[in-house]
């Protein structure tokens, strides 16, 4: 199999850094474009896992870094939610000029719930799968609880997420509660797969339950019973992945 490492630019020309998944062997079935978690990056074990399981049955993978994680370009503190969809747009632009339009896209998380803003822009894509995404982008807002006050108080905070500490500016506090996740579900005119561990600590079930019941048909919901929200268990992001191959047949 062929994985290569890629480079592309987001709307403000900053590099941002991808690999890309190839099936060495038979025809690609299409591609697909993976938006990893908050605060993650491309080489979270769960996103490679899923990106081969995809390549593995005949779907080409482009995984990247959002801007200012990661080996991209950018600072963190200056992004936010909307600036991520940017970077979707600009990676599926990319794979067209390169490869070929994605016709998937997936996201792990709020890179789910990314993925779905995208969607809504990208003609090529047919289907969109979710991996323990919240039904708001504001969710992640309880990740930041400790530094809330500051936020609001002095416009900017450092927080520490997944032990590691992230300036956040109220900018991101302010894009995130302007999103209106139920209006573009019912609106996003693509097929939808839905996937989520009742036992998912981080982002609970419920939302799994949202977001499938704003959207439109075809949709369809996995159940990721046992797994914890970042697929630590290689079992269960290659489960994920051989789940959305299956799936994401009927639609390329």
């Amino acid at each position: 199999m062929k994985s290569e490492k890629v480079i592309f630019h987001n709307a403000k020309g900053q590099s941002l850094s991808a690999r890309i998944e190839l099936p060495e062997e038979g025809e690609i079935r299409g591609y697909a474009l993976f938006a990893h978690c908050f605060t993650c990056n491309k080489n979270l074990t769960a996103v490679r896992t899923i990106g081969r399981s995809l390549r593995d049955n005949g779907i080409a993978v482009l995984r990247f870094d959002f801007t200012g994680l990661g080996e991209s370009e950018g600072d963190f503190q200056d992004t936010n939610f909307s600036s991520n969809v940017e970077d979707l747009i600009s990676a599926a632009k990319f794979l067209e000029e390169n490869y070929a339009a994605p016709a998937i896209l997936v996201g792990h998380s709020l890179g789910g719930a990314a993925v779905i803003f995208a969607a809504k822009q990208l003609e090529s894509v047919k289907a969109v799968a979710t991996i323990g995404a919240p039904s708001n982008p504001k969710h992640v807002s309880h990740l930041l609880k400790d530094g809330l006050d500051e936020i609001s108080e002095k416009g900017i905070a450092t927080v520490s997420i997944g032990g590691r500490d992230f300036t956040i500016q109220k900018h991101f506090l302010e894009d995130i509660n302007e999103q209106n996740m139920s209006d573009t579900l019912r609106h996003l005119g693509k097929a939808l797969l839905v996937l989520h561990s009742p036992q998912d600590a981080t982002v609970g079930i419920e939302n799994a339950a949202q977001i499938y019941q704003a959207a439109w048909h075809p949709k369809s919901f996995i159940s990721l019973d046992g797994a914890d929200h970042l697929l630590s268990r290689k079992e269960d992001s290659d489960y994920v992945g051989q789940m959305i191959s299956t799936w994401a047949s009927r639609y390329i």
